[in-house]
């Protein structure tokens, strides 16, 4: 079970860190707004509303724009109910006020979780415009036509499909398919044009010059 947690204090982050690894989830970190935006996929965020680049209450709205199933907690010093109220409508899933106990949060991690599992099915099948994505086979199709992608051309395909008609960032994709950001400057560039030319319309997959990708739905 994967977590990202985002906490700017070094030391509460840490701390956390090692807690919840020795309770078997794998962490990954970030301190600010941006990082946290820019994080691989997870289960859950556990995220800190005081960030040194923003408001954590943007940070937990976009996150659940982005995501109806993503498990969010906000886990912050802001203690007064008007923050609580604002935390949860704005798509968290619970609000835990600082100083809290390890044992609590890990509590309240589990109820998250087990509501997200009930809550939904896995989501096997991905839609968008004239491309169809069975995740479970790892196959895709256009216009009903079967593609022959290689392992790293149907990922940089899904990251795009998650989020079809925007703009995916380059290092985005990186994260979601290479899991890093230091790889050789043309690595994306040059998976990208094989991808488009395998899907047989590369406009398909648009280029936002100086940001990153669009998968093309209209």
């Amino acid at each position: 079970m994967r977590i990202l947690l985002v906490e700017d204090d070094s030391r509460v982050a840490a701390a956390m860190a090692s807690a919840l690894t020795r309770r078997g989830f794998d962490i990954e970190q970030a301190s600010t707004a941006a990082a946290a935006l820019a994080a691989a996929p997870c289960d859950l965020v556990l995220l800190d509303l005081t960030l040194p680049d923003g408001d954590g209450v943007e940070v937990c709205r976009t996150l659940r724009q982005r995501s109806a199933q993503l498990g969010i907690i906000a886990v912050t010093a802001r203690g007064e109910e008007r923050d609580r109220v604002l935390g949860l409508r704005v798509g968290a899933d619970d609000y835990v006020v600082k100083p809290f106990s390890m044992a609590e949060l890990h509590a309240r991690i589990e109820a998250v979780l087990r509501r997200g599992a009930h809550a939904a099915a896995p989501r096997t099948v991905i839609e968008a415009g004239r491309i169809r994505i069975d995740v479970t086979a790892r196959s895709a199709e256009v216009d009903g036509e079967a593609v022959a992608l290689t392992r790293k051309e149907f990922d940089i395909l899904m990251s795009l499909a998650r989020q079809p008609g925007l703009v995916v960032p380059r290092d985005r994709i990186l994260l979601d398919v290479w899991q890093t950001t230091w790889t050789g400057r043309h690595t994306v560039e040059v998976h990208v044009g094989s991808l488009r030319a395998k899907l047989g319309d590369p406009g398909l997959v648009e280029t936002v010059r100086g940001v990153g990708y669009r998968l093309r739905v209209g």
